[in-house]
């Protein structure tokens, strides 16, 4: 299984995928054109986007990241590639990406890119949720020399999914309910959820 998965990401995927300013400005660029990303373009997705927007733009001026999370980025010894699987519409990666970002900025040894899942569904359906979801943001780490695949993350914290897996069992709840009470959590999980699990993931990804 996961040399088919390594099949599937290679050098030249890596290579043609966005940079993180890339991503924002494609976004952008959509919104002024009344778009996102993907085929579906209605005023709900549209206004999804323009809220993830300002969410990224927030959290990219607001994160730090823990001291001990620091430590275990700059003591990375193995080069490696993050691609992360993401839409400009989606809540869950407006919520993540940018602090995924001020990870792989504070080492040279993580170059990290991202493709948009409906474009590259044979590369999502690798790395399914549950084995069934498309669910994103998905980060899957690899070998930078090998393209080997060390691990993956998403399509949020643990805590997060737990919290949304109960949500979702409740059938009086609506979708935008559990969509607003998932980002109150967020919201007050201001990024220590993610951060924390980073750290035994790197020790992990550094040892595969």
């Amino acid at each position: 299984m996961t040399e088919v998965k390594t099949r599937c990401i290679t050098r030249d995927i890596i290579e043609n995928a966005y940079t993180y300013n890339e991503y924002r400005e494609l976004i952008d660029d959509l919104l002024k054109t009344g778009k996102t990303t993907g085929e579906n373009h209605s005023e709900s997705m549209l206004h999804y986007t323009k809220m993830n927007v300002h969410r990224m733009n927030r959290i990219d001026k607001r994160t730090e990241l823990s001291e001990e999370l620091l430590e275990s980025l700059q003591n990375l010894d193995r080069p490696m590639v993050w691609l992360v699987i993401t839409e400009a519409w989606c809540g869950d990666a407006a919520q993540s990406l940018p602090v995924i970002q001020k990870m792989a900025e504070q080492t040279k040894k993580i170059q990290i890119r991202y493709i948009l899942r409906d474009e590259h569904l044979e590369i999502m359906d690798q790395f399914l949720t549950n084995g069934k979801s498309r669910s994103i943001p998905k980060l899957v780490a690899l070998d930078a020399r090998t393209l080997d695949i060390l691990g993956t993350w998403g399509p949020r914290p643990n805590d997060g999914q737990l919290f949304f897996d109960e949500l979702r069992s409740n059938d009086e709840l609506s979708y935008r309910e559990v969509a607003e009470r998932l980002h109150k959590w967020y919201a007050d999980d201001r990024t220590k959820s993610i951060q924390s699990e980073f750290v035994p993931l790197l020790n992990h990804w550094e040892n595969s």
